[in-house]
């Protein structure tokens, strides 16, 4: 055990109370104000400078010694919609606000990386911004980097890590290129004639469209896209009509489109004109209107071969063992996927799915926990990649 893993290990209560603090008082998307404050008082009291950018996000620059490149670390803040049922001593306080994502740790191990990397400055060649970004849910990332903070000092690498209940804890997921996909959000209105439903002849019945709509778009990806390329067109809400013997006088639902493709921008086009055709097809059909609208999401997550052999390194350095990779991508959307597209990125996942402790509940789940004995790791994690991209010569 060198002098890093032993200086981990010394702050391994803090980054557990951290994460209990910050899970007991999430907050929704560019909404953080408490959690923004705490971070930034605590980068201050470390020496950094820091700075807030776009109301809640916060980001702090730690100078080395010696001049060399740059490097960022990134953690997401926000919590979700979400009314926690884990009946923890420090489960949330805030009615219907939970963080059932992990963020609350991503923060914690954050903090506690940047806590441990000052006492090493000295030895630091270049710098590093360690990001702590709003609203991820809802794709907060290119709002920050528009801001600027991949520039002044520019960055030449980023990483970030990822709790992950899917994988066992102690397994780091990585994987090469793109590995987690790229979204479309979107919200479509179908709109009929309401009318008495023992006179379905004088009202057109936008239920039935709906229905239509949502069966058929399922074609497109296994009908009409090689099978080889991920895709999933999922609807997450359906909203229609007032009452048993009324027709309706419009369907609103909302979904997502999640692809992992090779030429993304030239395959996402094909795939939303087959998802438009589909639903004007239809909607012409069944004698209906319809109204269609996208909302800012994500590109595919791109990871850098070069960031990824950090990440090994790095990997090896912390938990002394060759064994635990899993190759993993995931279809769940992730907004660090902006920083992937400008600068050599490595995302990786670690593990925390462990069944006796509870922790093996899908992630936006009310009962999600995180396996806090995982959290060291991802200390170490942070700061031995920062250090092995800093100490590099390419």
């Amino acid at each position: 055990m060198d002098d890093i893993s032993r200086e981990v290990i010394s702050l391994e209560d803090e980054v557990i109370e951290l994460r209990r603090d910050f899970h007991m008082h999430p907050e929704l998307g560019y909404e953080e104000y408490r959690t923004s404050q705490i971070i930034y008082d605590y980068l201050e009291n470390l020496g950094l400078e820091v700075k807030k950018v776009v109301k809640t996000g916060v980001v702090g620059l730690l100078r080395g010694k010696n001049p060399g490149k740059t490097v960022a670390l990134r953690a997401d803040i926000d919590a979700l919609p979400v009314t926690e049922e884990t009946g923890l001593s420090y489960a949330s306080v805030n009615k219907g606000v939970m963080h059932a994502c992990g963020h609350d740790g991503h923060i914690a191990m954050l903090l506690v990386a940047a806590k441990v990397l000052v006492n090493h400055k000295d030895k630091i060649k270049g710098n590093i911004k360690f990001i702590f970004q709003p609203n991820e849910e809802e794709a907060g990332a290119l709002d920050m980097i528009n801001k600027g903070i991949l520039e002044d000092p520019k960055v030449d690498g980023a990483f970030a890590a990822h709790l992950w209940t899917p994988l066992k804890s102690g397994e780091i997921g990585l994987n090469l290129g793109a590995v987690m996909a790229a979204l479309e959000e979107f919200e479509l209105t179908i709109y009929g004639r309401s009318g008495h439903t023992g006179s379905p002849h004088e009202a057109i019945d936008p239920i039935l469209a709906s229905t239509n709509i949502i069966q058929s778009v399922q074609s497109i990806q296994t009908r009409e896209i090689n099978p080889l390329y991920p895709i999933t067109i999922m609807i997450g809400k359906v909203h229609g009509g007032t009452g048993r013997n009324i027709i309706a006088d419009k369907v609103e639902m909302g979904g997502t489109i999640r692809f992992l493709f090779d030429d993304e921008k030239r395959e996402k086009k094909l795939l939303i004109d087959k998802f438009e055709r589909v639903i004007r097809g239809i909607c012409e059909a069944m004698n209906v209107k319809y109204e269609l609208k996208y909302f800012p999401s994500n590109p595919s997550l791109l990871n850098n071969s070069n960031m990824v052999n950090y990440v090994k390194k790095a990997a090896y350095e912390t938990f002394g063992v060759e064994d635990n990779f899993v190759d993993y991508r995931s279809m769940a959307g992730e907004d660090f996927a902006e920083f992937s597209q400008r600068v050599p990125s490595a995302f990786y996942f670690i593990g925390n799915g462990n069944k006796e402790k509870g922790t093996h509940y899908p992630h936006h789940h009310s009962l999600f926990n995180i396996d806090e004995d995982t959290l060291k790791y991802g200390v170490e994690m942070h700061i031995r990649t920062a250090l092995n991209f800093l100490n590099s010569q390419n």
